[in-house]
């Protein structure tokens, strides 16, 4: 599944190989609050106060948020997503934060307008997915996968209101071990939820358990290629 079936928007569709119309809107804004969060920190501790709060309870964060947002964007399950990408993106630590992925209009256009973004790809990594590569680091940036697994199993349950309320400490465990999400993956998915829970919640689980398979096995091939050669019984 990509963010192109989930994502079903009533915009123009992407053609093969293109990012959706939400995927296009979502890195638009993650590189205007990343750039809003390097440039001010006034700002960023606006959008980092209404961490894991809802609409009703962020009134810091409407001055910033609210011109950024696609002019589609009206109801509050999706108003939401928008400004918990953006609380998440304003708590990580300031060595973590990319600036360098802003839009160069980021800092001066606040339109609020579907405008193009700079993308790279049609999509990115599932939560799942970094969850696989937090447990994949080495040393002290390791997750443990028994605790990866518990955290995505927790999220993958949650109602629109309960992954809000858990992303937080979910997102805060990731950029602790230096493997932070995919924003605009995060936020499609956010945008999707209330719809395609199920869905999400099974694909985060898929990419989980795929990508550890595939680390095992690879572990298991790095071992095997290492292992001195001995001789057999009928050589000298």
């Amino acid at each position: 599944m990509t963010d192109t079936h989930i994502s079903a928007a009533p915009a123009p569709t992407a053609g093969a190989g293109s990012p959706s119309p939400w995927m296009t809107q979502a890195r638009v804004f993650v590189a205007r609050i990343e750039a809003v969060c390097a440039a001010d920190p006034g700002a960023r501790a606006a959008l980092r106060s209404g961490l894991g709060k809802p609409l009703d309870e962020v009134p810091r964060m409407h001055r910033i948020v609210a011109p950024l947002l696609p002019l589609s964007v009206r109801d509050d399950d999706t108003q939401r997503a928008f400004y918990t990408v953006a609380s998440l993106i304003a708590a990580q630590k300031s060595e973590v934060l990319r600036a360098d992925r802003a839009a160069p209009d980021a800092a001066t256009n606040t339109s609020g307008g579907d405008l193009p973004a700079p993308v790279l790809s049609p999509y990115g990594p599932s939560l799942g997915l970094t969850f696989a590569a937090a447990v994949s680091a080495d040393g002290r940036n390791g997750l443990r996968e028994n605790a990866a697994e518990t955290r995505l199993n927790l999220l993958t349950r949650q109602s629109t209101p309960g992954l809000h309320r858990h992303l937080p400490a979910a997102v805060r465990q990731l950029c602790d071990k230096k493997t932070p999400p995919d924003w605009a993956q995060l936020l499609v998915h956010l945008r999707a939820w209330p719809r395609d829970r199920k869905e999400i919640g099974r694909r985060w689980l898929q990419d989980f358990y795929r990508a550890r398979h595939k680390a095992a096995l690879d572990a298991a091939r790095e071992a095997a290629d290492t292992l001195p050669d001995h001789p057999t019984d009928d050589q000298p």
